[in-house]
């Protein structure tokens, strides 16, 4: 009989294995996923600057400081960290589910019997029991390893959503450190010119008194100064702010942040994209789209193969008596070996959603990642126009500083000499405080783009 038992089990075995011979599942393909044309316009250079470390595109040594400080601190970053962890349990999970699970038991069973049903029989019966059950489940289909495989792709996926934080927070910091030395510059520049106006009414003043000038001229240019010097308020709340969410970004409570100054910023951009094909190894996002992918298909896998037998082998072994001084005798040892396939019949439709629900899901995981690579050409696109735009800008911005220095300088001496107006002075320095505050926004954008390309190629986290 029990040789009869093991006949079973080992032809069991082998009809599994030839049923695995027939394992149809389907895994990603890479080479399907189309990037072409996603930039906008055809790259003629594989050079990168996403394979730049931060270290040597960002050379102020404070923003460095900020940038190391928010990478040990900042909250965002530590729950991407935690959130790897658990990705990395789920994953350790799904590998032991391909082993056996082991189970110990002892138990003692008190049963009384009535009179009535047994009359010769003892009324009180006692049934200790002592023993181990193991049970597997052979993968015939691949399900388990289907499974193991999607949650090591949801760790990957997780890995490069930590990444995607990394870089995100990278270029937060760096845009708020450049914003902090921008504002320096206006408030210098509002500064200056209110001091400017200050003089410009004692000027008005001295020219009324001399009769070139009226009252109203004295006025006007007090107001002139008002009107710049109200922008300093302002200013300084912006200051304060962009101060505050910087302490956040470093994971701390608002304080002060040092900085330099504008002119004292290292500008040497190196504004390569490379190609579109770089961004499946270099942007995190579109690196978590495309393990969220994988991982789809491989739980479209674990679905489809519900619809198959599964087998399962139990064996249980231990000690069994009914009086205790006899409960370790060897008679008293029992063990037994199950071999069993379940083919699923009717099961209220579980397995037709479980698979419809996951070719959705693996449908959606595809049009997430086409969606996140259109998002990636785009940013790119933007950054490298917003940064041509303000080179462009720069050089204008400039011609336009050296006329408007000049408009002001002559119209002051045509005034002290009559042959200017009070107004054709507070124009010329109106514009003159309008384009310098321009210009400042202009060289920001110009950092901005650079920080907004090196993110867009997925730079900062290598």
């Amino acid at each position: 009989m029990r040789k009869t038992s093991y006949k079973i089990i080992l032809l069991t075995i082998g009809l599994a294995g030839m049923l695995a011979s027939c394992n149809t599942s389907r895994h990603f393909n890479r080479d399907s996923v189309d990037t072409k044309g996603i930039f906008g316009f055809e790259p003629t250079d594989s050079v990168t600057m996403a394979e730049t470390p931060w270290q040597e595109l960002f050379t102020d040594t404070l923003l460095q400081n900020y940038i190391q400080e928010g990478l040990a601190n900042n909250p965002d970053l530590q729950i991407a960290i935690q959130r790897m962890a658990e990705a990395g349990a789920y994953f350790s999970q799904s590998k032991a589910s391909l082993f056996p699970s082991i189970s110990a038991k002892a138990t003692d069973n008190y049963t009384r019997n009535p009179k009535s049903i047994y009359p010769d029989g003892p009324r009180e019966v006692n049934n200790y029991q002592l023993g181990a059950e193991a049970s597997w489940e052979v993968d015939i289909w691949g399900k388990l390893r289907s499974s193991k495989r999607a949650a090591y792709a949801d760790l990957l996926a997780s890995d490069a959503g930590k990444k995607a934080v990394q870089t995100r927070l990278i270029a937060n910091i760096a845009n708020a450190y450049y914003n902090l030395v921008s504002l320096d510059a206006k408030l210098a520049i509002t500064r200056q010119t209110v001091k400017n106006n200050k003089e410009l009414v004692e000027t008005m003043k001295a020219l009324k008194e001399s009769g070139i000038v009226t009252g109203a001229a004295v006025v006007q240019t007090e107001a002139a100064r008002y009107a710049a010097e109200v922008i300093i308020p302002d200013l300084n709340q912006q200051i304060r702010e962009t101060e505050n969410a910087m302490c956040v970004l470093l994971g701390s409570t608002p304080g002060t942040i040092q900085r330099d100054s504008l002119l004292a910023l290292p500008n040497k951009p190196m504004m390569q994209a490379g190609v579109p094909s770089q961004l499946l190894d270099n942007r995190p996002d579109v690196m978590q789209a495309e393990y969220n992918v994988m991982s789809a298909y491989e739980m479209t896998n674990n679905a489809r193969a519900y619809f198959y037998p599964s087998l399962t082998l139990t064996a249980s072994t231990g000690f069994a008596a009914t009086v205790l001084d006899k409960f370790l005798d060897p008679a008293s040892f029992a063990a037994n070996v199950v071999g069993g396939l379940t083919e699923p019949l009717f099961n209220k439709r579980a397995n037709v959603t479980r698979l419809k629900v996951a070719k959705a899901q693996q449908t959606e995981a595809l049009l997430n990642l086409r969606n996140t690579l259109l998002n990636a050409g785009q940013e790119v696109n933007n950054a490298l126009y917003s940064y041509e735009t303000s080179e462009q800008k720069i050089v204008l911005r400039q011609q336009q500083l050296d006329a408007l220095k000049k408009s002001v300088s002559y119209t002051e001496q045509l005034l002290n000499y009559g042959s200017a107006t009070y107004t054709e002075v507070l124009n010329a320095q109106q514009s003159l405080l309008s384009a310098q505050l321009n210009d400042v926004n202009d060289r920001l954008q110009k950092l901005s783009a650079v920080i907004s390309l090196y993110r867009a190629l997925g730079g900062g986290w290598k």
